[in-house]
């Protein structure tokens, strides 16, 4: 892991890689160049290198609307789990979103990706909700950390 660097992503070539990564593990819900372009405007959105090879990537959105809690998303691509890659994404981007709420801290896992679910649940986070997007057949898991 001593090659693992997390940056922010603010140039189009980060953007691509985070956008990259996400697609691939959130294949219900792909997401194109703007839409990646426009969270990046109210998220914290980073990506985790392994050399020069994107591993994965993490989201922090601050509370809204809808919840008063922030949410931490970390995503590691398959041939890379179980190396801490993940564990590094999710502490980093736990430590952003204490200083955004203190409501507490909630994450997201689309159902398919079992070990995303127990990655969470080994966290201490507990399921809250599951709902489906429009359009979409495998619900999105959400989760609080208790």
């Amino acid at each position: 892991m001593n090659d693992l660097r997390i940056e922010r992503a603010r140039t189009e070539e980060q953007l691509a890689d985070w956008r990259a990564v996400h697609n691939t593990i959130i294949p219900t819900a792909v997401l194109s160049p703007e839409d990646v372009r426009e969270r990046a405007g109210r998220n914290r959105l980073d990506v985790a290198y392994l050399g020069d090879v994107a591993v994965g990537c993490s989201t922090v959105r601050p509370p809204d609307e809808e919840t008063p809690a922030a949410t931490v998303i970390a995503r590691t691509l398959p041939g890379y789990r179980g190396r801490g890659f993940g564990t590094a994404l999710y502490e980093r981007g736990l430590a952003h979103a204490r200083t955004l709420s203190d409501e507490g801290v909630e994450t997201v896992v689309l159902a398919s990706n079992e070990e995303g679910l127990r990655f969470a649940l080994a966290r201490g986070f507990v399921e809250v909700e599951r709902y489906v997007l429009p359009g979409d057949t495998i619900p999105f898991v959400a989760l609080r950390l208790a």
